[in-house]
């Protein structure tokens, strides 16, 4: 009995018509081309040459074939060009996961799938695929342009869904205004669940080990040559916003991290203890503000002397410097409050005074001489450090953007021989005078100065402000900031690079040139929108979500009650569309309305006129029963018909079916 029944079962199995998936049409086709090219485009410039060329190749394959109706390439071949696809990509990226090589993929296997398009359920995999890519993009750039970007490519892949609806499809430009229409419908459910949906502390493609490219910008050592490549860049570094006046330039010195090694020509940053509250309390004037952090991969903060607090997830180290406790890899802002009149309490240990001393041997032997001769004939440091600023002004040192390699006593060629450098020449050829001499020192590296965005006030510090200058230890005072740079060309500290260099237009990046200051107009007015941007949609973090739950009535707000406000504002949201699309179709329907007046109006009189009948009967039985109606009965039919039935009515025979309605009254 079991055995007829299994029989049974595999009779009717096999008599089962297999259920086969609608075909793709030629304009579905071209629709789903369409997509793929706009999910890959924005992508080009962050995947390699020859990956580029590759999904062009297959995309190119695949509108031939569309065009020419040809046909698709076997199974067995595309599964060859997978194999070997994924070997490159191994290759490439010397393996398969993290960011790169999964975006990698993506980009073969989407043009692989168009070159298997056959049903409609092979475009749906299309669009989710073209979903996944348009993500990405925002791997490796935020910016407006890039979500502008997105968004039209969006329009592109929801007008390719549509195109997969069973019916005859509008024009284009249609498909793409409801396209629009649906994105736009959504907008305001994206809001609710931007301001609602529980916050991320870092974007989540921060977690691949490859999301972590190195960034431009300050490093951890010093070379002569070093300091003037980083200024050739007009990107942003931070920007402050200041609670109050500026300070004036001359107090203007972002710290960012000490170099105490010289090896002769390189000084290195050396890592020291390090704690989680500053060993002083700050007295005096003081100055706040808040700081966002463009991310650099390192560690450092940038703060006005002398920093009064510490931000969150940070540290002090003993060398006065801000650390964040991980690499900043992520937009960061943080406020902080700083004493510019302050000074620590003057003590440091023996060691870190000795380290402060440390030169190489058989270096730079003119500069040791002079600076032997500043200790026999000076007695306190003080008085040393007069001399050696004394010296630098008397030299008649050259500050400028392209000076001579210097690479063996590079000291001695930069004070005596050239007399043309940058700032790291000034404070290397500094600090290794005063050490000379017996005076601890070290060098100093951040950014100074800035300049003031007219159009939000922000304060702007790029890469062409990155400055080094010395730190000198005095007994009694501590550690005292001095700028050579300042001495010999103080228009650098009053009125940043581009009055300092002048002469040397060619050199200094766009921005920072004199005659091109109707760009900067513009720039302003671009970096004030993308300070906007960047605040308010990339800053959105979970503190700042809180801070404005808190001003919505959530002082405290849990997931229950985000959970009660984002149902409750998604059901209001719902219910004001379908309120409105029941508008719409009322309002837009006025031929129906006027043809059921003229159904009631005949319902009046009892005639004998069932439901199933049309326009055309209906009003031939109608006439029938009121035959001194009938011109008037058929009339209101034909223009029922044309009006219904017409690809678009015009408003004049609108007006003329309404004029027949109102006179008939039976």
């Amino acid at each position: 009995m079991f055995k007829r029944l299994l029989n049974s079962l595999l009779k009717r199995w096999r008599r089962k018509p297999a259920v086969q998936a609608p075909a793709l049409t030629l304009a579905q086709s071209w629709w789903l081309f369409a997509a793929a090219s706009a999910a890959l485009l924005p992508l080009v410039e962050h995947i390699p040459l020859w990956l580029s060329l590759t999904a062009a190749t297959g995309m190119a394959w695949r509108a031939w074939l569309i065009w020419r109706a040809g046909r698709l390439p076997p199974r067995w071949l595309l599964f060859v060009f997978v194999v070997a696809a994924c070997v490159a990509v191994a290759i490439q990226y010397r393996g398969l996961f993290g960011r790169n090589p999964g975006l990698a993929l993506l980009v073969i296997f989407m043009a692989l799938k168009l070159l298997e398009l056959r049903s409609v359920r092979d475009g749906i995999t299309v669009i989710l695929l073209a979903c996944f890519l348009l993500l990405s993009g925002f791997f490796f750039n935020q910016s407006i342009a890039a979500a502008l970007m997105a968004g039209a490519a969006l329009i592109v892949v929801i007008a390719a869904l549509l195109s997969l609806q069973a019916g005859p499809l509008p024009t284009p430009r249609q498909q793409l205004q409801h396209s629009a229409l649906l994105l736009a419908q959504a907008l305001p459910f994206m809001l609710v669940l931007f301001v609602l949906f529980p916050r991320v502390q870092g974007p989540l493609w921060g977690l691949p080990q490859d999301a972590f490219g190195a960034s431009s910008g300050l490093s951890e050592s010093m070379a002569p040559g070093s300091i003037s490549q980083v200024v050739q860049s007009d990107a942003i570094a931070f920007r402050v916003r200041f609670k109050g006046t500026p300070p004036p330039p001359q107090q203007l010195y972002w710290r960012a991290l000490t170099l105490n090694d010289y090896d002769g020509i390189n000084w290195r940053y050396r890592a020291t203890p390090e704690r989680t509250d500053l060993p002083y309390s700050a007295e005096g004037r003081s100055i706040e503000y808040e700081v966002t952090l463009e991310p650099h991969n390192q560690r450092w903060l940038f703060a006005l002397e002398t920093p009064g607090q510490l931000p969150p997830d940070s540290s002090f180290s003993s060398d006065q410097l801000i650390l964040a406790n991980t690499p900043v890899r992520t937009r960061l802002r943080y406020e902080m409050v700083s004493y510019p009149d302050f000074r620590p309490d003057a003590e440091e240990s023996p060691r870190r005074l000795r380290e402060a001393l440390r030169l190489p041997d058989g270096v730079n032997p003119r500069t040791r001489a002079v600076a032997e001769g500043w200790r026999q004939q000076y007695r306190s440091d003080a008085e040393i450090l007069q001399a050696a600023m004394t010296f630098f002004q008397q030299r008649i040192l050259a500050y400028t953007l392209s000076p001579p390699l210097m690479r063996d006593n590079a000291v001695d060629a930069f004070l005596f021989e050239h007399k043309r450098g940058f700032c790291e020449h000034f404070a290397s050829a500094f600090t290794f005078a005063l050490r000379a001499a017996g005076v601890p020192a070290r060098v100093v590296g951040g950014y100074q100065g800035g300049e003031i965005n007219p159009v939000d006030g922000y304060f702007t510090v790029r890469q062409f402000d990155a400055h080094v200058w010395v730190e000198a230890w005095i007994q009694g005072r501590g550690w005292v900031r001095v700028d050579p740079t300042a001495d010999s060309a103080p228009r650098r500290i009053d009125g940043g690079l581009r009055t300092a260099v002048t002469g040397e237009e060619a050199e200094l990046p766009l921005l920072a040139r004199e005659n091109y200051a109707w760009l900067r107009e513009v720039r302003y007015r671009l970096d004030a929108v993308a300070n906007a941007w960047n605040q308010s949609v990339l800053g959105f973090g979970p503190q700042r979500q809180r801070d404005m739950l808190s001003k919505l009535g959530m002082p405290e707000p849990d997931w229950k009650q985000m959970t009660a406000w984002l149902a409750s504002l998604c059901g209001v949201l719902l219910l004001g569309f379908t309120l409105f699309a029941l508008r719409q179709r009322v309002r837009t329907d006025e031929v129906t309305r006027l043809w059921q007046t003229f159904l009631r109006r005949l319902a009046r009189r009892k005639l004998d006129l069932p439901g199933w009948m049309g326009p055309d009967t209906l009003a031939n039985h109608a006439a029938a029963q009121l035959p001194q109606h009938a011109k008037a009965i058929r009339a209101i039919a034909a223009s029922y018909v044309a009006l219904r039935y017409e690809h678009s009515p015009s408003t004049e025979q609108l007006a003329a079916f309404k004029a027949h309605i109102d006179r008939f009254k039976p």
